[in-house]
């Protein structure tokens, strides 16, 4: 987690915060070494964001058409 010292957020509080929406990561203010304040971003809104989340991560392996075992295995083909 990045730190900042509360001096240099008050300078740069615009560029930390614009920092932490564009990359998701908290950042942590000091005062005199000690933690005073963590600045994170926003929850993600609920709903319908999550419809198409996954879009891209499967992978296909191998043939999708044919049956994973041998025909004379299958009970109902007999």
């Amino acid at each position: 987690m990045n730190q900042i010292s509360v001096s240099q957020f008050k300078a740069k509080c615009l560029a930390v915060l614009a920092q932490v929406a564009e990359t998701g990561a908290p950042v942590l203010v000091t005062r005199y070494g000690k933690p005073v304040a963590r600045v994170v971003p926003p929850p993600k809104p609920a709903g319908s964001d999550w419809i198409g989340s996954m879009k891209g991560t499967g992978r296909i392996l191998g043939d999708i058409v044919e049956p994973v075992g041998d025909l004379d295995d299958w009970e109902a083909l007999h």
